[in-house]
């Protein structure tokens, strides 16, 4: 792979970009490697100095034989090297990326998923059911896993929802490398906010939901700055799919058709719901069988462009809770737009299980354990309701934490979802970083209705685990929410080990 400087002046200057050309001491004709860390430079580098960037970074990448810089800004540190100014550093590194992986985007039938929630679940049923079809040619990129091809060792951890641009366009290239065709990717608000996914066209986008996260000092400044970057993904898109049950649907709707004809728009909700507008949706979905195990539902067709995917009938899903009812349904409109027919995906649905989400612990002598990535009101409320509506005369014991230096909105709104639904809530610590996980819990239970609500602040969370499990008896339910198979803490700037509230769960249930 390489990018000659004669491609990088035509794109940078083809958007827009392009301050000036400082000349360095040799002017580089073509690249071989690109990077944004300075620890990673080797020869023929070009260097994109980004983010929270020192410029003792650019005399480090320079020392390692770097050729060039692309920044907002010039640096003397910079000084013989051949420096690229541009307006939006992010915006650029995207586009260069793209084209340094040679478009591996142009190779792949991408599928984008954005929502505040059911995103993961989302992918995961997309994932499975395209995968089966291409017979293992489909990669995934969620907030769980990447898998950029077939073999054990093309499957790693994710750090990122979606990850810089960089780092994105090298694994859809090796995704192309390892024969896949598809690709099921999570798209976030911080995506489109950071210009990760700058100039990427999806060929299919879904709109699950939207209601509000991410709103902090480190994320999004207001409601309406994570509503538009989340409708990015619909100006970005071939044709969408969208949720008509979300909050906002109609500035969602609009953001599509300002963009999009309506054969290339996909509506659905769940069966006689009363949309905020009148208009007509594509698909109706209703529940046809609900308990703590799984699920069923029914979906009809009521559009011209709907009938052609053939999609009316019943579908079983090996996941419970109503709410991944509405996730099923885009997986499984997406998956026929991606190729799919209807038996293939009643074959390949019921077999789909999404790692931390729903995952259950039956005990002997105490409750059923349930262990869901659940961290901000919309899904920790869903999670609870649902379980509530299954077992209204047991005790509903909740486990959970919040993160530290990002997703603040969400600790009002962890308070405000178990004191709706819970019965007993130990806060305890999740992702803290630089933050005081003792003064995360105390702003959760703020919000907690004490006088109904025993709650209990633990901050190991192992230990908390054990104690929430142990205080259950037979026919109560134990929620361990936040963390899922998360096998990592970030605390104090550092990433320690963590058993993952999974494999305590498996662990104590099987000693009690």
């Amino acid at each position: 792979m390489a990018l000659t400087m004669v491609q990088i002046l035509t794109l940078l200057s083809e958007h827009n970009l392009l301050i000036e050309k400082h000349p360095g001491k040799i002017t580089p004709e073509k690249f071989t490697h690109v990077t944004y860390d300075s620890r990673q430079v080797q020869p023929e580098t070009l260097f994109f100095c980004k983010g929270n960037f020192k410029p003792s970074y650019l005399q480090q990448a320079k020392a390692k034989g770097a050729a060039a810089y692309v920044a907002e800004t010039a640096y003397a540190e910079g000084a013989e090297l051949t420096g690229l100014i541009v307006t939006n550093v992010q915006q650029a590194m995207s586009l260069l990326g793209a084209a340094y992986y040679d478009f591996p985007q142009n190779k792949l039938f991408i599928t984008g998923i954005t929502g505040t929630k059911g995103k993961t679940t989302t992918a995961y049923f997309a994932h499975s059911i395209e995968d089966a079809v291409t017979t293992g040619k489909t990669a995934l990129f969620s907030t769980i896993d990447r898998i950029v091809g077939p073999k054990p060792e093309q499957r790693f951890k994710s750090d990122l929802t979606t990850p810089e641009s960089l780092d994105l366009f090298h694994d859809m290239a090796a995704a192309v490398a390892n024969g896949m065709t598809h690709l099921v990717m999570e798209v976030s608000s911080q995506a489109f906010k950071k210009d990760r996914v700058y100039g990427l066209k999806y060929d299919l986008g879904i709109f699950l939901n939207i209601s509000p996260d991410h709103i902090g000092r480190n994320e999004h400044p207001t409601f309406a700055d994570y509503l538009y970057c989340k409708e990015q993904l619909l100006r970005n898109s071939k044709q969408v799919i969208i949720n008509a049950e979300s909050q906002h649907f109609a500035e969602i709707y609009a953001a599509a058709k300002g963009s999009l004809l309506d054969d290339q728009i996909y509506l659905y909700a769940r069966k006689n719901l009363l949309i905020s507008f009148e208009t007509q949706v594509d698909f109706e979905f209703e529940e046809t069988k609900q308990d703590l195990k799984e699920s069923a539902i029914a979906i009809n067709t009521y559009s011209q462009k709907g009938e052609r995917l053939e999609l009316d009938g019943g579908y079983q899903l090996g996941i419970p809770g109503d709410y991944n009812q509405e996730n099923a349904v885009a997986a499984v409109i997406a998956s026929a737009l991606a190729g799919a027919d209807a038996a293939q995906i009643k074959e390949y649905l019921p077999a789909v299980r999404v790692p931390g989400r729903m995952e259950v612990f039956p005990t002997k002598e105490h409750g059923t354990i349930y262990v869901d990535y659940a961290h901000n009101y919309a899904s920790l409320k869903s999670l609870l309701k649902f379980l509530r509506e299954q077992t209204q005369d047991e005790r509903l014991i909740v486990l959970t934490g919040s993160t530290g230096d990002k997703g603040i909105s969400r600790r009002s709104g962890l308070g405000q979802a178990i004191s709706e639904e819970a019965d007993v809530a130990i806060l305890t610590t999740d992702d803290p970083a630089t933050e005081d996980p003792l003064q995360i819990a105390q702003e959760i239970a703020e919000h907690i209705d004490q006088k109904r609500i025993e709650v209990q602040i633990i901050l190991d969370r192992k230990t908390a685990v054990k104690k929430a499990i142990m205080m259950s008896k037979p026919n109560e339910i134990v929620v361990l929410a936040g963390k899922g198979r998360d096998a990592t803490q970030k605390v104090n700037g550092k990433l320690l080990s963590y058993e993952t509230d999974a494999k305590l769960a498996a662990d104590i249930s099987k000693e009690i």
